[in-house]
């Protein structure tokens, strides 16, 4: 029997598949191994049919190698499977729910990533990682030298200002070991201070030399790092039938609990990509700052937020509606036109 819908439940080494027909009869479920899964699919099923995967690690790469084959590929999040997942987890009935969410006519499906996009977040996420890293290597140093008297002000600016100082006074307590031990976390901090600035040198490239990142760095609060983000994140965006969905994907529109015709709207959901999340609404806090001294629409706007509530509501609102301002200008190949922006 022709099999017309496969899911697969990813892996590092075993991958389960299961199969049904159109009588949405099962007729093929197996463990398989990654060296022999990707031919034995091949052998097994023919072009046109849809395979299921869950959004995970490598669904990527493996969507990709499927598509190339001309297979039809759906990526769904692993929120969506769960709720069609029978009785105990394992992976046959984890395989078992792909196929049968995926058949879903209302079911959300995560878009596939190009190699390009891949590239891209990955200089994100290391940029990411490196930041955390200095983070917690300068609050290392602040905190060994307060054993022994010696406190910088706030700002990272301030304590690669106050270091130099430290090491070169000769009175100021610390022992010859410890100066020792300083200087060799001065040279870690400068070290992921230079792979910082690598990759924002590489991410301002790209910036300079994408279309779509040209054009969202028009919007207000959106600098090369948010710019690049957006394409990594979202490639074009035609997930989205609109910038709602856009938003809400990034977790920046309210919960909502309501019941008996009741409407009741909570915080946002803080779903989605957390990193670029908090990239816009960071973006959205620094145009803020401004926006008290414009008379434009938009301004206009998010200043009479942060008067009448919150300044970090005015900030998530104004973070939800450059969401949206972006999803217009990528799915249309528009222009950033500050008079059509509703006030």
């Amino acid at each position: 029997m022709k099999i017309i819908r496969v899911g697969v439940d990813l892996a590092k080494n075993v991958f389960q598949v299961h199969g049904v027909d159109r009588f949405e009869k099962v007729v093929w479920r197996k463990k398989l191994s990654r060296a022999e899964w990707l031919q034995a699919l091949l052998d097994k099923i023919e072009p046109g049919c849809e395979i299921g995967m869950e959004a995970c690690g490598g669904a990527h790469h493996w969507a990709r190698l499927l598509q190339q084959r001309g297979f039809t590929v759906k990526l769904i999040a692993p929120q969506f499977v769960k709720p069609y997942v029978k009785s105990n987890k394992n992976d046959a009935n984890d395989a078992e729910a792909i196929c049968e969410a995926m058949s879903r006519p209302n079911m959300r499906f995560v878009a596939i990533k190009s190699v390009k996009q891949q590239d891209l977040q990955a200089v994100h996420r290391i940029r990411a990682e490196l930041c955390s890293q200095r983070t917690a290597k300068a609050n290392q140093i602040r905190g060994l030298c307060a054993e022994y008297g010696l406190a910088a002000a706030r700002e990272l600016l301030q304590l690669r200002t106050a270091i130099p100082r430290w090491l070169e006074n000769m009175e100021n307590g610390l022992t010859p070991h410890f100066r020792r031990l300083l200087d060799g976390l001065w040279q870690d901090l400068k070290a992921l201070d230079g792979r910082v600035k690598d990759l924002d040198r590489e991410i301002e490239i790209v910036a300079a030399l994408d279309p779509v990142a040209i054009r969202l760095q028009q919007l207000r609060g959106v600098g090369p790092v948010i710019a690049t983000a957006i394409v990594a994140n979202v490639g074009d965006a035609k997930q989205f039938s609109n910038g709602r969905q856009m938003a809400a994907s990034l977790g920046l529109t309210p919960r909502q609990h309501s019941s008996g015709g009741r409407e009741r709207l909570l915080g946002i959901t803080k779903r989605g990509d957390a990193y670029l999340r908090t990239l816009l609404i960071h973006g959205a806090r620094s145009m803020l700052r401004t926006a008290a001294g414009k008379k434009d629409r938009l301004s206009r706007w998010v200043a009479h937020i942060a008067e009448t509530r919150h300044h970090n509501i005015a900030a998530v609102a104004l973070a939800n509606k450059t969401a949206r301002i972006a999803w217009a200008m990528i799915t249309k190949g528009t222009d950033y036109e500050p008079g059509m922006i509703a006030a």
